[in-house]
């Protein structure tokens, strides 16, 4: 029955729910493979029928713990019923900044069910920024995506200063899909700057010195 819930959803609009079918289990479990207890409170964003909502549970997250982010009524109606614990939030993720998710509380995880891929620039900021502004310093988001290459564009993490890694997969989906993590670039030491300045300097003064 949920599956065809998410048929007819994506067939009512496409490009926001971005799959025909919900993720596999063996893609839950990729994605939420680092999410610990510890990680409390975390953030999903589109969940959907909540694949990922029940692996988060079984890996310990607990259930009153968890915000979920989505936009699509008959989902979120869903998402309350089979979820009474979590807080649920029909809302467009790219409004994330507007909203106290956790009374002040930074979560340690976010974990993304969305087609970035799919979205204009704009909105993949909007809600990427957003994401962080929930984050704690060390915090990760979790992004999967259908293609080969990076689900955000390398002008886009540049621009708000972050990271990208691919860490996991799985071929038990359809279609097979990459799991990324995504987390604030380290600042650079004092030590490194200096050492820049330096660098910096002696090659301005080489090029100064007459032959």
């Amino acid at each position: 029955m949920a599956d065809l819930s998410f048929f007819l959803c994506w067939l009512a609009n496409p490009l926001r729910v971005g799959a025909v079918w919900p993720s596999s289990p063996a893609l839950a479990d990729a994605i939420t493979a680092e999410v610990t207890p510890a990680c409390a409170p975390v953030i999903e964003l589109g969940p959907g029928t909540g694949v990922f909502t029940r692996s988060l549970i079984a890996h310990g997250v607990p259930e009153e713990r968890l915000a979920l982010i989505e936009y699509e009524k008959n989902f979120a109606r869903m998402l309350k019923r089979t979820f009474p614990k979590a807080r649920v939030f029909r809302m467009d993720a790219a409004r994330l900044k507007d909203i106290d998710l956790f009374d002040g509380e930074r979560a340690g995880a976010v974990v993304s069910g969305l087609p970035m891929l799919l979205m204009p620039p704009k909105k993949v900021i909007a809600i990427l920024e957003g994401a962080f502004e929930h984050l704690r310093p060390e915090g990760v988001f979790y992004q999967f995506t259908y293609g080969p290459d990076s689900p955000v564009s390398r002008a886009i993490l540049d621009r708000l200063g972050l990271d990208v890694a691919r860490f996991g997969g799985t071929l038990a989906n359809v279609p097979p899909a990459l799991v990324y993590r995504i987390r604030r670039r380290a600042p650079r030491s004092t030590a490194t700057r200096s050492a820049d300045v330096h660098a910096i300097a002696t090659l301005s003064s080489s090029r100064n010195t007459p032959p």
